[in-house]
């Protein structure tokens, strides 16, 4: 496929998206109108909010993917500056800490995302998970600070984990080499983020149409069984319908799909898991309806890892 088909493939696609948006917008302005402008409404307000949060952040990922590899990049390396920061704010640290915070913010979290602009798989595969996490704690025990060692070391390694080197395989496809799909992987970020994002919406919609029955009142009181089986099928029919921009066939992108959208919900219900332990509800307030951009981007922290490495194992060169 040409730079052209690709380029005629994104507008086709994100076109689509758009198009998904106006009518569900519509029908959310449809609805407020029947409730009363002047009059609240909790579900109909919420589903607004979300609806204009969506049309934001569809536009930003649209404007990096059309950018190409560096735009991809740059958006990413943001969303991990954002992640991280929100992740650190609800994990506190002591003064102790602060050079292993300036490590990770400011020299870990730049290489990792340089290193996928240079291509060099081998140094970004164990940047953080090696060097990083012998580095980190050597850093804080120069603060001399004995007080939750183990505990603030582990906050800092996990945090970086999730939100700088798991997020970071997102970007990471683009250096994949596939036969028979060199100059489409931009097409690979698009199935990826539109599978498993479209998992979360559709486990809100099913949630909201027939949820009964919670999945874990203590962890996630608003996620039901009946959302999470109707989400999960919906994404996965989701991702099997994309496998033409994909490598795969259509029987191995609905597989893919079910073990990402797997992955991600996992990513969101252990993220929930530390919101609850921090006693918050939302990782911040940066994205409205939505919460922080760690919310946001939680199931991916999980899947893009997975994602990536199903493909370079099992379909690259």
């Amino acid at each position: 496929m040409s730079t052209m088909d690709v380029s005629t493939t994104l507008v086709r696609i994100f076109g689509a998206v758009f198009l998904v948006l106006a009518v569900a917008s519509t029908i959310g302005l449809i609805l407020k109108w029947r409730s009363g402008f002047a009059h609240p409404h909790a579900t109909i307000d919420n589903l607004n909010a979300r609806l204009k949060a969506w049309w934001i952040m569809i536009a930003v990922i649209t404007a990096a993917t059309w950018a190409g590899a560096w735009g991809v990049i740059a958006l990413f390396a943001l969303v991990s500056f954002q992640c991280l920061r929100e992740y650190v704010s609800l994990a506190p640290t002591r003064k102790g800490d602060h050079r292993a915070l300036i490590w990770s913010f400011y020299v870990f979290l730049p290489l990792q995302y340089y290193l996928i602009a240079a291509g060099w798989y081998g140094l970004f595969s164990i940047l953080i998970p090696v060097y990083a996490f012998l580095l980190l704690p050597i850093s804080a025990s120069l603060g001399a600070d004995t007080a939750r060692f183990l505990e603030r070391s582990a906050k800092i390694q996990w945090g970086l984990m999730i939100c700088v080197y798991c997020l970071s395989h997102v970007p990471a496809l683009l250096t994949l080499e596939i036969p028979d799909y060199a100059g489409r992987n931009l097409l690979l970020v698009v199935f990826l983020l539109l599978t498993v994002q479209s998992s979360d919406v559709f486990q809100y919609i099913w949630g909201k149409l027939l949820g009964r029955h919670a999945l874990s009142k203590q962890i996630s009181p608003s996620k039901t069984v009946e959302g999470l089986a109707g989400g999960m099928l919906s994404a996965t029919a989701m991702g099997a319908a994309l496998w033409w921009i994909t490598p795969f066939s259509p029987g191995e992108a609905a597989f893919v799909a079910l073990v990402i959208n797997t992955l991600g919900f996992f990513g969101g219900f252990v993220l929930s898991a530390i919101k609850r332990d921090r006693g918050v509800k939302d990782w911040g307030h940066l994205i409205e309806g939505h919460g922080g951009m760690l919310d946001r981007v939680d199931s991916l922290a999980f899947s893009a890892p997975v994602f990536f490495h199903l493909l370079r194992h099992g379909w690259t060169l």
